[in-house]
C-alpha cells in the first residue's frame, strides 16, 4: 500500500511512522508513506495556504489552488483507490471501514486545517470524507495518524500473528472478552479455571460468551447493528 499524506505540518506527522507497528510495516516494504508539504505548492511569496472566507465570518479557509495542484500532480503519477479528506463532518471511522481500506493499493489523505478547505477541493477531488469522532481537533494530522494506524495493522504481514487483528474489538460487532496472563493468582484474584484447562473448545466457547456479555453491558448498540 502507498499512502500519500498532504499536510501543512509534515514534521508533526513523521515520528509516529518511525516507531512501533507502522515503522515495522514500512521497513518490511508492506507500506510506503509519503508526506507532501502543502506550502511547496503555493504561488505567493509568503507560502500561505489560507485566506479569509467569502461572506465574512471567523476563521480562515485553506485555499483551493495549492491543494488542487498537489493532488493533480499525484493523480498524474498513479491511480488512487480513494482520495480521503479528514474532517469532523465525514463518516465516522469504524472497524469495517478500516478492514475495507486496508486492502487498497494507493490512497491520498488530505489533512484539513483552520475552518477547513475550500468546498471546490471537495467537489473536484475528494472521494471519501472520514472523521475519527464527534469532536474538533486543531487539524487533520492527528486524525490521519489514527486512521493510518487502524488500516496499516490490518495489512497481512504487519502483525507478527496475523490472527491477532481478527480477534480485536469491533470485529464481528463484538468487544473483546477479558484477557489474562501470569500469574494465575494475584492478591486473591484468580484467572478463570477454563483458561487453565487446556480444553480449547471450552476456552473458545467461554471467550465467545464473555465477548457477547461484555458487548451487551458496555456497547449494546453494536448488537443492534448485528
Amino acid at each position: 500500500m502507498r499512502i500519500d499524506i498532504i499536510t501543512v505540518l509534515p514534521e508533526l506527522m513523521q515520528s509516529p511512522f518511525e516507531a512501533s507497528i507502522m515503522k515495522r510495516a514500512i521497513q518490511k516494504g508492506l507500506v510506503e508513506v509519503h508526506f507532501h508539504n502543502l506550502r511547496d505548492y503555493t504561488t505567493n511569496k509568503q507560502r500561505s495556504v489560507d485566506d479569509y472566507q467569502f461572506g465574512g465570518g471567523a476563521g480562515m479557509v485553506m485555499m483551493v489552488q495549492p491543494i488542487d495542484d498537489c493532488i493533480s500532480k499525484l493523480k498524474s503519477e498513479r491511480t488512487y483507490d480513494e482520495i480521503i479528506y479528514m474532517t469532523p463532518d465525514g463518516e465516522t471511522l469504524n472497524q469495517k471501514m478500516a478492514n475495507s481500506i486496508s486492502m487498497y493499493e494507493n490512497i491520498i489523505i488530505l489533512c484539513g486545517h483552520y475552518k477547513g478547505v475550500d468546498q471546490r477541493v471537495r467537489d473536484m477531488h475528494i472521494t471519501r470524507e472520514i472523521s475519527i469522532g464527534d469532536y474538533v481537533l486543531s487539524g487533520g494530522e492527528i486524525g490521519a495518524i489514527v486512521f493510518c494506524d487502524a488500516i496499516i495493522r490490518l495489512i497481512p504481514g504487519v502483525l507478527s500473528d496475523e490472527t491477532s487483528a481478527l480477534t480485536d474489538s469491533f470485529q464481528d460487532n463484538l468487544l473483546s472478552p477479558p484477557i489474562y496472563t501470569r500469574p494465575a493468582e494475584y492478591k486473591g484474584l484468580k484467572v478463570p479455571e477454563v483458561l487453565l484447562s487446556g480444553n480449547f473448545g471450552k476456552i473458545e466457547k467461554w471467550r465467545e460468551e464473555m465477548a457477547y456479555e461484555h458487548t451487551k453491558n458496555r456497547r449494546p448498540d453494536l448488537l443492534e447493528n448485528d
